[in-house]
């Protein structure tokens, strides 16, 4: 996992949060461990292992959505006219990968609407790391070398909680953030203790950057469009 180019990926959109929406000189730490832990308590609940009380245990990791879908990456396409309604794969609509897509070639009268799949546990689960990328770049930790070679040796040495554990471990961890004696340590607890949980999760490092990488230019475009 390329731990430096994200970090880099991280400030290039932050910096162009802060720009566009007028926060220069602001302290926006706090609200970026809120919003850690937020996304944390959301990745928890597409995980769903901590609802006993409920049939539906298993962990939410696809579902089809409008949202970041481009001709590129749909996995099908939805003709909007009532009376057509059709569903279109993707090989079938390769001749429509063009600025011109947007009539459905079945009925030819209305526009298609491109969907693509998405693991939404992945997902916030990405979007964790967005924020943790963000903490670190804040407060000058974004040592890679220290913190890959820390990750790593973790992850082969120690087995750690079990899931719902380190849920609960890493929203305590995140609230240390708060006081100003807070150390570099904890940032690397951070870190190692969010890949133990990648890891119990069965995400691969190459899945969670792919992931980021998505993910992150969904960001700019959200930006782009005034989110």
């Amino acid at each position: 996992m390329n731990l430096q180019k994200m970090f880099e990926m991280q400030k290039v959109l932050d910096d162009r949060i802060i720009k566009e929406k007028g926060l220069e000189g602001q302290d926006l730490l706090p609200n970026l461990i809120l919003a850690l832990q937020v996304e944390l308590a959301e990745c928890a609940n597409e995980w769903r292992g901590f609802k006993h009380w409920s049939n539906n245990q298993k962990p939410r990791t696809k579902l089809s959505t409008t949202v970041g879908a481009t001709p590129e990456n749909a996995s099908f396409f939805r003709c909007e006219n009532h009376y057509c309604g059709k569903y279109v794969n993707k090989d079938d609509f390769k001749h429509l990968l063009d600025p011109d897509y947007e009539i459905c070639p079945v009925c030819n009268a209305a526009y298609v609407t491109a969907f693509r799949d998405k693991n939404p546990l992945l997902e916030e689960y990405v979007d964790c790391l967005h924020f943790i990328l963000s903490i670190g770049n804040r407060l000058g930790w974004n040592d890679t070398d220290t913190i890959d070679g820390v990750v790593v040796q973790h992850l082969i040495s120690e087995k750690g909680f079990d899931t719902a554990k380190t849920f609960s471990c890493l929203l305590s961890i995140a609230y240390g953030f708060h006081f100003s004696n807070v150390e570099k340590r904890t940032y690397i607890s951070l870190f190692t203790t969010f890949f133990e949980l990648g890891s119990k999760l069965g995400f691969k490092w190459e899945q969670i950057e792919a992931a980021y990488m998505d993910k992150n230019a969904i960001n700019h475009q959200r930006q782009q469009e005034g989110y």
